[in-house]
């Protein structure tokens, strides 16, 4: 499981981001690139980073199920999310 000041640090840029966005569309569309620059990096949308709604992995990200793939293996092997089962051929 990922460090706990990690997750933190990615919600806190998700709420950055939620905030300034209007604003940051706003100046774009206007062309005010120097207004732009003193708004905070971290709002930016680009510097966000998918993690597991579960453990907070960074890596192995699935975007349809919002996991990791080592938790979408378990939870699938167990029967917890439907309508996936394992391939045989």
């Amino acid at each position: 499981m990922a460090r706990k000041s990690v997750i933190a640090r990615e919600h806190k840029r998700e709420r950055l981001v939620e905030k300034y966005a209007k604003l940051r569309a706003q100046l774009k569309s206007e062309g005010k690139w120097d207004e732009l620059d003193k708004l905070p990096k971290n709002s930016a949308k680009t510097r966000l980073h998918n993690r597991c709604k579960l453990t907070g992995r960074p890596k192995g990200y699935m975007r349809q199920f919002g996991i990791c793939r080592n938790q979408f293996r378990d939870l699938a092997l167990s029967g917890r999310i439907p309508g996936v089962t394992k391939a045989s051929w």
